[in-house]
């Protein structure tokens, strides 16, 4: 048995072999770890229309039980769940805001999300009415 071991850690060509085997397989491991780094965001993306609050709304109470602000950056989701934090881009001028989800809407399947004034002055849908958007969000479990 000695002899096969000592004739096969002689060999050239085996010595090459399990070499080159060692590093592909280093080189694998290395891969493998850097490539999980990405993963470890699960952050939906949907794109559609969005529009935002009218100023009548100022004040009143949301489906959450806070009262609407004009002035602060939330908005307006049929399903997502309240407190859950949306990146919203606007996708003709690659403006972005972050808002918070704090009320229920909006009612027609024609917009994905209502953005509050000041967050729809922040990526340029004020005055407009209605932009394309992608909006982009991690629901945690």
């Amino acid at each position: 048995m000695f002899f096969v071991y000592l004739w096969l850690f002689t060999n050239k060509n085996y010595m090459k072999y399990c070499l080159l085997l060692c590093s592909i397989f280093l080189f694998l491991k290395v891969q493998a770890q850097e490539d999980t780094t990405g993963l470890d965001s699960t952050a939906t993306i949907k794109s559609g229309l969005a529009t935002y609050y009218h100023r009548k709304f100022e004040g009143r109470k949301t489906s959450s039980g806070v009262r609407y602000r004009k002035s602060r950056f939330t908005a307006a989701h049929r399903s997502l769940p309240f407190g859950t934090m949306v990146t919203v881009t606007n996708i003709s001028n690659g403006k972005s805001v972050t808002v918070k989800i704090n009320d229920r809407g909006p009612f027609t399947k024609k917009y994905i999300i209502d953005v509050s004034e000041s967050a729809a002055k922040e990526i340029g849908i004020f005055g407009k009415g209605h932009s394309k958007v992608k909006i982009s969000y991690d629901v945690e479990s």
